[in-house]
């Protein structure tokens, strides 16, 4: 019933501006104690135990303000980020539409985050020790530039060195349609190296890395990144983003640059 009351009045704001006053009023909420779990709902990955298997995606609290408190809204997990090394401003604006007529958006925010070192020092002052409190993925990425020269992969590392003390789970993201040459490090000889270099930056006993790949796979891409995946130990693959293929869209924002998501 709230939903259907307040849906027109974020509608009626820009995309963007809508999304950033849903995060400013989390913040002014308290933190509500976690939902009793469901036995039945309980999930084991890598060793870490979701309450539920219904979290919240990364991109919507990127810079973790917010992916605490979510746990009182019934999520099993919260993952924050995409966070690179630097902070970056990501795509000019407008670069997120709404798709009304279809259901769907296009987005093309290109990692807009304040840098691993700012998120690092808030998540501290409300992080309980990892394995206690709710479950919190981070989610690192390159900045623009040093994955659009090919220098991705040392931002990975510095990634890893940086958030892993504060994450129940790593998320390795190079699924992201929005960064120039971040999806090349899907291609088996540069996906080999990234791996070899995350998981030799994780220290021992370090959270479980998840690599998050892109829908638009080959038939061939899917064999190598799973076997890329075994050989380097992977914990978990996340297989869902925004794509690049379009269905018939009506709307006028069909031709927007960026990834999809549509309501099927």
């Amino acid at each position: 019933m709230s939903y259907r009351l307040i849906r027109p009045l974020l509608f009626a704001l820009d995309a963007e501006r809508a999304h950033h006053l849903s995060l400013a009023a989390l913040r002014m909420m308290p933190t509500a104690a976690a939902l009793a779990p469901d036995p039945m709902l309980t999930t084991m990955v890598a060793g870490i135990r979701f309450p539920n298997p219904v979290g919240l995606a990364a991109g919507y609290d990127k810079d973790g303000r917010i992916a605490h408190k979510m746990h009182g809204f019934g999520f099993g997990f919260a993952e924050l980020g995409t966070l690179t090394p630097l902070a970056q401003p990501g795509n000019p604006q407008p670069r997120l539409f709404r798709l009304v007529e279809d259901k769907a958006v296009i987005n093309r925010f290109g990692f807009n985050n304040g840098g691993q070192g700012a998120a690092a020092d808030r998540i501290a002052r409300y992080r309980r020790p990892v394995g206690e409190g709710p479950v919190i993925g981070i989610n690192i990425g390159a900045n623009k530039d040093a994955a659009a020269a090919g220098r991705g992969i040392a931002d990975y590392v510095m990634g890893v060195t940086c958030m892993a003390p504060l994450a129940d789970y790593l998320t390795v993201n190079i699924s992201s349609p929005n960064t120039p040459g971040l999806r090349a490090l899907q291609d088996r000889s540069a996906l080999d190296a990234l791996l070899g270099a995350v998981m030799a930056a994780r220290a021992p006993g370090g959270p479980p890395i998840f690599l998050k790949v892109a829908p638009d796979l080959e038939p061939a891409d899917v064999e190598d990144i799973a076997a890329a995946c075994i050989d380097h130990r992977v914990d978990a693959l996340i297989v869902s983003n925004t794509t690049i293929s379009r269905p018939a869209l009506r709307s006028v924002h069909a031709g927007e640059a960026g990834g999809c998501r549509a309501r099927r």
